[in-house]
């Protein structure tokens, strides 16, 4: 279970009250938090004026999502609309733009995964969806706080759109956040508790869902009576084994980012070649895959394009270094076994682990919070 973050949520909650009301956009990783926060923000808002939707789940025909949309929202219905996709889809954002709450109160909408309303794009009149359901947000009456996986996707989407979206990306957590995390540890010193809190941050790349991962292990194993209670490298070990909690996070990331870009097996191979080697040049990558620089271009771009690899200084790298060290283990034809295992997390840790004399420091940015385009235009982006 994540921890509640206030900080952020009332960073959001000022962006909803601010006249005219600003549409905050929360950009983060598998993982990061968004969705426990537009949970406790629908909570806080109240269930009979604010409305949850997992666009992710429910987007499937324009006229059956739109359906979804209002039998379960908390405002009055809207008209039926006539046939047709397009029909539907003009209706849904109708009554995004036109339902009011309690004493004709704005409605407040928290669309998670809204960038996968471009499932509607496949039906006739709807090839600019998103371009459409953004613009139709931008001058609503009404309340809206957006999510996505899709950094790049969704910077470009809004790039050149109102100042009225805001754009933030999910912050890694803090050393405090991390320790809170931990729980109570009786049997460990405050200077044992801090270190162990910053191997733990430092190992989990920042990310919240990693974090809660390792220290459920950490808990456990004390439970158990286990002597590696406060050992996170092994506990590390432990979660990318096959089959385990962490190895099940990286590879659903891994999968779903795949299978949202183009070229599939092209791409798969070029994690491949960077899960081998990091850091490498476009002509280094184009020359191992035995492919033109020209599609071996094309291939990082879609890469980049779902978050999956990054750019810095024209060389690329996992985007989130997790997700490598799964590669590295289970994309082969036989599983891991233990002393694989064992290998892989050494390597990954032994760099990263802090020095015990070193006082404490704020957390690095994680990856998965920086991305390669510049800021766009005519949005407000707070890091």
């Amino acid at each position: 279970m994540l921890t509640s973050r206030p900080t952020l949520a009332r960073r959001v909650l000022a962006a909803l009250d601010a006249s005219p009301s600003r549409i905050p956009v929360l950009l983060g990783g598998c993982g990061s938090g968004r969705t426990t926060l537009l949970q406790q923000l629908r909570d806080r808002i109240g269930s009979t004026s604010a409305q949850y939707i997992d666009v992710e789940r429910s987007a499937t025909t324009p006229e059956r999502f739109l359906r979804a949309v209002v039998s379960q929202s908390p405002f009055p219905p809207a008209d039926a609309p006539s046939a047709g996709a397009r029909a539907a889809f003009d209706a849904t954002t109708a009554l995004f733009n036109r339902a009011r709450g309690v004493g004709s109160e704005p409605a407040t909408y928290l669309l998670d995964e809204f960038l996968e309303l471009r499932t509607f794009e496949s039906f006739p009149g709807l090839r600019r969806v998103q371009h459409d359901f953004v613009d139709g947000l931008a001058t609503s009456p009404n309340r809206f706080v957006l999510t996505s996986r899709y950094s790049a996707r969704a910077l470009r989407l809004l790039r050149e759109r109102p100042a009225r979206f805001e754009v933030i990306h999910m912050p890694a957590f803090g050393l405090d956040e991390t320790i809170d995390a931990l729980g109570p540890l009786e049997s460990v010193g405050a200077r044992d508790v801090e270190y162990l809190a910053r191997t733990v941050l430092a190992l989990a790349d920042g990310r919240p869902s990693y974090i809660a991962a390792l220290c459920d292990e950490l808990a456990a194993t004390r439970e158990h009576g286990g002597p590696g209670g406060a050992d996170a490298v092994s506990a590390l070990a432990a979660l990318m084994s096959s089959g385990a909690r962490l190895t099940k996070c990286c590879e659903f990331s891994y999968e779903l980012r795949l299978h949202r870009a183009r070229g599939y097996g092209a791409l798969k191979a070029i994690l491949d070649i960077l899960a081998e080697d990091e850091g490498l040049t476009l002509t280094e990558i184009s020359q191992r895959l035995q492919r033109t620089p020209g599609s071996t271009k094309d291939y990082l771009s879609w890469l980049e394009d779902v978050d999956l690899v990054t750019a810095r200084q024209k060389r690329y790298s996992f985007s989130d270094p997790l997700v490598r060290v799964w590669v590295r283990l289970h994309c082969h034809p036989a599983a891991p076994t233990e002393d694989d295992v064992a290998r892989e997390i050494h390597r990954y840790a032994i760099p990263r682990l802090p020095q015990p004399a070193e006082p404490p420091v704020p957390a690095a940015e994680p990856a998965y919070a920086m991305v390669s385009a510049g800021v766009p235009s005519g949005i407000i982006e707070i890091d």
